[in-house]
């Protein structure tokens, strides 16, 4: 999926949370929090029941562009900027944007953008769960304040080891 085409998908909506580290800090944490979170069991299951595209995770760690994890594959990785992924299974098209921004000396700001379509009969009623029921909204909030809390401890663990900058 091109970046037309990723833009062409419709906005569902944004999430942000700001991280008490810098951008470096905070995409590790990132990467660390979608592997853990996407890499067990029930993601994988979750995937082939649904018919994703990427089943399982390969690729080079930290993320970079061509790397999956069950549901996603990495479009785009700009390391302490932006990380994109894309998918799509019988139900929908997607993408999950990432992005990193400067939110004051020491912090950094963590947006989670979601786009996706959901064609047909049964992607319409997919969708419609997905969202009204809050599950989506949940899910992306419970990632954002898993990396903010890696974040947040990994930040405070390099100051106490090289003084705070």
């Amino acid at each position: 999926m091109g970046a037309a085409a990723l833009l062409s998908l419709p906005y569902v909506d944004e999430h942000t949370t700001v991280v008490a580290a810098d951008a470096e800090v905070v995409w590790g944490a990132l990467g660390e929090v979608l592997d853990r979170s996407f890499g067990g069991g029930r993601a994988a299951a979750y995937a082939r029941l649904v018919g994703c595209a990427d089943r399982t995770a390969s690729g080079t760690r930290p993320l970079g562009l061509g790397s999956t994890i069950p549901g996603f594959r990495v479009a785009s990785a700009v390391p302490g900027t932006e990380l994109v992924l894309i998918g799509r299974h019988h139900f929908s098209t997607y993408a999950l944007l990432f992005r990193l921004d400067e939110a004051g000396p020491g912090r950094t700001r963590l947006r989670a953008e979601t786009r996706a379509r959901f064609p047909g009969p049964a992607g319409a009623l997919y969708g419609r769960l997905l969202m009204t029921t809050g599950g989506h909204a949940l899910g992306v909030r419970h990632l954002l304040t898993a990396v903010r809390r890696v974040g947040d401890t990994a930040e405070t663990r390099r100051q106490e080891r090289w003084g705070t900058p």
